[in-house]
């Protein structure tokens, strides 16, 4: 599928591949996922897309987003919008899609092979337009879902689909460092100090 010899970029939207992997039962530990396709071809850019929330004080995407920012991911975000729709719902948008396609066009002449990591049928067309300049596309998402995450028309689009599930040893998060990251978060807590009883 992958040729050691190619120009491969990984374009990865963020929100549709945490979903995917959280409906599967694990986390991506994106080190992993780096070296996993560092070893299958030349790789040229890793680019990861996610909208984040301007208000909030504290993002808990934030750290993750700094962490791939300082090893080896091109991160691009946008604010999150806000609207309300017509019955006076609160809705929060935050597609990525135009700076994805964007991107995948742009660096298209610079590489043999792009691995775009979303289920999301809108980017068939992205698909068909890399395939016109003579690129190979292969999609990484699930089937084995209910119902599946991978759009039907994108999955036969693409040149490859690779079953998301089948990555799950070679980048998925070993389920104990989770484990040891919460007891060690725990035990640095500071113990609840307790007071003493007034007029003691």
């Amino acid at each position: 599928m992958l040729e050691s010899r190619e120009k491969i970029a990984l374009f990865i939207d963020g929100a549709n591949l945490y979903s995917a992997a959280r409906s599967l039962g694990f986390d991506i530990d994106y080190k992993r996922l780096l070296a996993e396709f560092n070893k299958k071809g030349y790789l040229l850019r890793a680019y990861y897309y996610t909208a984040l929330a301007e208000d909030q004080e504290f993002s808990t995407l934030r750290p993750l987003i700094d962490w791939l920012d300082y090893n080896g991911y091109s991160v691009v975000t946008k604010p999150l919008k806000e609207f309300y729709d017509q019955s006076g719902r609160r809705k929060v948008k935050g597609n990525m899609d135009i700076e994805l396609v964007i991107d995948a066009m742009e660096l298209a002449e610079h590489v043999d092979h792009i691995i775009l990591f979303s289920g999301d049928g809108d980017f068939r067309r992205l698909a068909e337009a890399l395939q016109r300049k003579g690129k190979r596309i292969s999609v990484v998402s699930t089937l084995q879902t209910q119902p599946p995450m991978i759009a039907d028309d994108l999955r036969r689009q693409a040149d490859h689909f690779i079953e998301l599930a089948d990555l799950q040893a070679t980048i998925g998060r070993d389920p104990s460092e989770r484990a040891a990251r919460v007891a060690e978060r725990e035990a640095s807590r500071p113990a609840s100090v307790e007071r003493a009883p007034a007029g003691a």
